[in-house]
């Protein structure tokens, strides 16, 4: 039996090698690969001396030569007599992993340059080769299946079931490495288009999970492995259950929603809204504010905060039922308090900078993807237009622009109220805005807190003043709206009966 080895990623290798010997494999092997393992007495020919030529080009040129791709796509019983006239023996394994063309684009000086020259071409060629030619040759590419394959050849070789999946591994190790490439250059390029020809995502199998929404749908999640930013995605589970399809899904909207935020705050998330945001002078009383909004929605909630997690917050949390709990860090003394409750979930996504990084999101539909860019943007003070005879106070307008970022998150039609940086009500994924506006003033009422004095942000312009005249009738006396319906005036006018100060963004936040 022959094997040829070419490793990027040495882990295992020379354990893997020496147990092939010891199994009387002849092992072939490559540059850096074959160094090694002389190093480590392991018996290795060149593949110079299968290839009777040198590599070349500072290793550009190693095994792209007929004698490499022969002897790994030759079918045994058909192709015995070529093999013979070349004087050559058939691979019947090869171990192969690529450049590390990832790890490199993901340090944050990488040059252009640099990228290119990890580049991987000899290797995937192999791959591809040795992957069609399954039936007669085990082609691997992560250390994690060395172990398999050397049981199998203690038995007799590898048989056609695990040469198949092998080879599909191959096929898609190959896929995303060239993925990642593509998407990597086309980025680059001089005339860079946001939404490419095609399309070609590099994903990764994160986990299976337990369920999709409901337990008779299968899911699994997948990440992005160029992502750059702190995500959920890249977040570390440092204890609790497995996290859920819907875990994931609320966890992504608590995220993104708190990182909105420059003081200390805290989302409570629920079936993919808000029901309580809050900043105060501390993550503690950010919890808190937070909670008072809608602590009946709250239970088997998902939370986030934005600071760092001390054990006073830790303990205080904990007195809820939560489901999942996502923080930058958690302090060592915080750690001990969590676990008295293993079952909570807890993410540690690390430290994010707070200018978000422009990108494309995507969605699923039957039959395709919807691609769009991601809503980044937010408003300052000075991208407002008054519109009302009241212009809004200093302390409404920080109300206003809070309202505004909550309700970016919250599902469409979407209404905040919001009073001294705290949610007071959320009306969220109701057909009509009116119907939003009553729910949150409904929710805030059985919350007990008194929607007077409070700002209401609209996710999209209000096409008749029956919203403004439910606010008003709660007390409400500041609105933040993007503006745009052709009754704007019949709204300005509603406002201006109400005594209430109304500003316009020019801008909406929908979100499906």
């Amino acid at each position: 039996m022959r094997a040829l080895l070419s490793v990027s990623d040495k882990t295992g290798i020379v354990e893997f090698a020496r147990s092939l010997n010891a199994l009387g494999v002849e092992i072939v092997s490559t540059g850096g690969t074959a160094k090694l393992l002389q190093q480590n007495e392991i018996a290795v020919t060149g593949v110079a001396q299968q290839t009777g030529f040198p590599e070349i080009m500072d290793g550009r040129v190693k095994t792209l030569h007929p004698r490499i791709h022969a002897a790994l796509l030759a079918r045994p019983g058909t192709d015995d007599d070529v093999l013979a006239e070349l004087g050559l023996e058939r691979f019947d394994l090869l171990v192969v992993n690529l450049y590390p063309f990832e790890q490199t684009i993901a340090r944050p000086d990488c040059t252009l340059d640099e990228a290119i020259e990890n580049i991987d071409i000899g290797g995937p060629a192999m791959l591809r080769a040795a992957a069609k030619n399954h039936a007669a040759v085990a082609v691997v590419v992560d250390p994690a299946d060395y172990g398999e394959v050397l049981t199998a050849i203690k038995s007799g070789g590898p048989d056609d079931d695990l040469r198949y999946r092998l080879a599909v591994s191959a096929f898609g190790h190959t896929a995303a490495y060239d993925a990642q490439i593509a998407r990597y250059l086309g980025a680059h390029a001089a005339d860079a288009d946001r939404f490419p020809e095609r399309n070609i995502l590099p994903l990764k199998k994160t986990a299976d999970l337990r369920y999709g929404e409901n337990p008779h749908q299968h899911a699994a999640f997948y990440r992005y492995s160029d992502n750059r930013e702190a995500s959920i995605a890249h977040s570390s589970q440092v204890q609790g259950k497995e996290l859920s399809y819907n875990n994931l899904a609320d966890a992504d909207t608590a995220l993104e929603c708190v990182r909105q935020f420059y003081e200390p705050a805290c989302v409570i998330v629920k079936h993919a809204n808000p029901c309580g945001v809050a900043v105060a002078d501390s993550a503690l009383e950010a919890y808190r504010r937070a909670l008072s909004t809608d602590p009946t929605s709250a239970f088997g909630g998902i939370i986030a905060l934005n600071r760092s997690l001390d054990p006073a917050t830790a303990e205080e949390i904990l007195r809820l039922f939560v489901e999942v709990l996502i923080v930058p860090e958690v302090q060592d003394a915080a750690r001990v308090v969590l676990a008295g409750k293993p079952n909570v979930r807890v993410l540690v996504t690390g430290w994010w900078d707070m200018e978000r990084l422009e990108g494309t999101e995507y969605r699923s539909i039957n039959g395709g993807l919807l691609a769009q860019d991601r809503d980044t943007r937010l408003v300052a003070p000075e991208d407002l237009e008054v519109v009302t005879q009241r212009s809004p106070t200093e302390h409404e307008l920080r109300d206003l622009l809070f309202a505004w970022k909550v309700c970016k998150y919250v599902k469409s039609n979407a209404i905040v109220f919001a009073k001294d940086q705290m949610t007071i009500g959320i009306g969220c994924g109701q057909t009509s805005r009116v119907h939003s506006a009553r729910i949150a003033a409904m929710k805030a009422v059985d919350a007990g807190l008194a929607v007077k004095g409070s700002a209401m942000a609209s996710d999209a312009f209000f096409p008749f003043r029956d919203g403004i005249d439910t606010a008003a009738g709660h007390e409400a006396i500041a609105v933040i709206q993007p503006g745009g319906s052709r009754r704007d005036e019949e709204v300005i006018a509603a406002a201006n009966e109400h005594g209430m100060a109304m500003v316009f963004t020019g801008m909406r936040h929908f979100r499906h």
